[in-house]
């Protein structure tokens, strides 16, 4: 049987994997980190790879996405399920470390690639936010006045987006002030994503019994 040609998102992913536009500030070179596909229900929108996903070329694959699997409460052949979860960051590449942790995403990366793949994801249903670059740009105006008013104020934004704090053991702290998130938000964002997981297993079960 003769290959699918490639889809527009297929085509799209490769323009992206071959992207040198920020190389220039980029020191340790560009390798951009993105996973979606058409089928994808959940979308993860972080910062940017860190320095061992950069060398890894594989999304979340450190301590913060191993807590964000717990918090999601999904394996690993769940998570990495591109028909499941698409992993689309800010920005796309490791912008390198700054002087209290890694850089801000590349500027670039947002208007040039970001509005183009969400656009070829048609049944996206949820959106997780996952820190401040994120939230800034997808929720703009209703944003709160910070980070954990965001967060708390989840049901402005549910069902169709889940604002997070980044899950890095860095943000520590920040857990052990809000003892809410793990008390409130973590139960709702299970709730939420075990719906849309068992929904898409059912709906796949159908397709093959045709």
């Amino acid at each position: 049987m003769p290959a699918s040609p490639p889809t527009p998102l297929d085509t799209l992913l490769r323009e992206i994997r071959a992207c040198t536009v920020c190389a220039a500030h980029l020191p340790h070179g560009p390798r951009p980190v993105v996973r979606a596909s058409t089928k994808a229900r959940i979308l993860i929108v972080g910062q940017a790879p860190g320095a061992r996903v950069h060398a890894s070329g594989i999304p979340w694959n450190d301590a913060s996405g191993k807590r964000l699997r717990t918090w999601l409460d999904v394996d690993d052949t769940t998570f990495y399920d591109e028909t499941q979860f698409a992993i689309v960051p800010m920005g796309f590449c490791y912008p390198g470390k700054g002087k209290s942790g890694d850089l801000p995403p590349r500027p670039e990366c947002a208007p040039l690639w970001l509005d183009r793949v969400l656009a070829l994801m048609p049944h996206i249903e949820l959106t997780l936010l996952i820190g401040q670059y994120a939230q800034r740009h997808f929720l703009a105006e209703r944003r709160k006045e910070s980070l954990a008013d965001t967060v708390a104020a989840w049901r402005d934004y549910a069902p169709a987006v889940i604002a997070l704090p980044h899950p890095s053991p860095r943000n520590v702290a920040w857990f052990v002030r809000h003892p809410w998130f793990d008390r409130e938000i973590l139960p709702m964002l299970r709730a939420r994503v075990g719906e849309l997981l068992a929904d898409g297993a059912t709906g796949a079960l159908a397709q093959r019994a045709r």
